[in-house]
């Protein structure tokens, strides 16, 4: 883990887990920072570490955190990660929580990056995500288990970056898709995460029919399969993904590489 992860021009690494390393418009971009070994975290148990660690990412010009009350998306390294970036981008409560260099985005409002390319900005959009099945018990705030969203990278000249967090909706997928037009790319949250004490044990994220199907509502022509591995509580992996893409015809979109592997995000 030693080796560094060079810069690419536009391609995403996955790491291991929710952990995506997006470099995009001159920018490195690092969501869902996940670091620690393998190891009991708490309720949830973490079956390996990551492929590259905090030395091999380098510095970043942002983190995207979908949420930081589950350690399988945020754990004890990568919070400490995630503080020493210039920004993180999350939702308003975990922003609070978190503290700076944390600001909060409610879904459908961005924040724009100055690009280190020269092509302008790039905008960062949050977007709704539910994490559980969609008549789950809501808290105050109208969130299903916890407060998560997800985020579209866009800009000049750049491909459109959907990464989803961890949805389970595909009703959010679709307001989504009629909201955002042009999705060149999504990495999608897909391991079917199962906690038998919740909602009577149904997915927290996309299990690989509906990634399937949330790739064909947002007609991307990339999909990168993210946190299917790494914990103990996934119920699907890398082999149902797979089948599901090919039963619905959409192997072509899939990009599947060894973690920390670059995937271009342009065809």
């Amino acid at each position: 883990m030693s080796t560094g992860l060079s810069r690419q021009q536009c391609a995403v690494t996955v790491l291991g887990g929710p952990t995506a390393v997006i470099d995009i418009g001159g920018l490195r971009i690092v969501s869902d920072p996940t670091f620690d070994e393998a190891g009991p975290q708490g309720y949830l148990t973490k079956t390996a570490g990551p492929a590259a660690d905090e030395d091999a990412v380098g510095p970043v010009d942002l983190v995207l955190v979908s949420h930081e009350a589950h350690p399988d998306n945020l754990d004890g390294r990568g919070r400490a990660f995630a503080k020493t970036a210039p920004l993180v981008l999350t939702g308003p409560r975990a922003a609070e929580r978190l503290g700076s260099p944390a600001v909060g985005l409610s879904p459908w409002t961005g924040h724009r990056l100055p690009r280190p390319d020269g092509g302008g900005d790039l905008t960062v959009l949050a977007v709704p995500a539910v994490h559980g099945p969609e008549d789950g018990e809501r808290d105050a705030d109208g969130n299903v288990n916890c407060e998560v969203i997800g985020f579209v990278l866009s800009g000049q000249g750049l491909p459109t970056v959907y990464v989803s967090g961890d949805n389970a909706s595909i009703r959010t997928v679709a307001e989504i898709s009629r909201r955002v037009s042009g999705i060149d790319a999504a990495v999608l949250h897909a391991g079917a995460a199962r906690m038998p004490a919740k909602f009577d044990g149904r997915p927290l994220s996309l299990d690989s029919r509906r990634a399937a199907a949330a790739a064909a509502v947002l007609g991307a022509e990339i999909v990168v399969p993210a946190h299917y591995d790494d914990w103990a509580h996934f119920s699907e992996g890398l082999p149902e993904i797979e089948l599901a893409f090919h039963e619905a015809g959409l192997s072509s979109l899939l990009r599947v590489a060894p973690h920390g592997t670059w995937v271009p995000l342009t065809r």
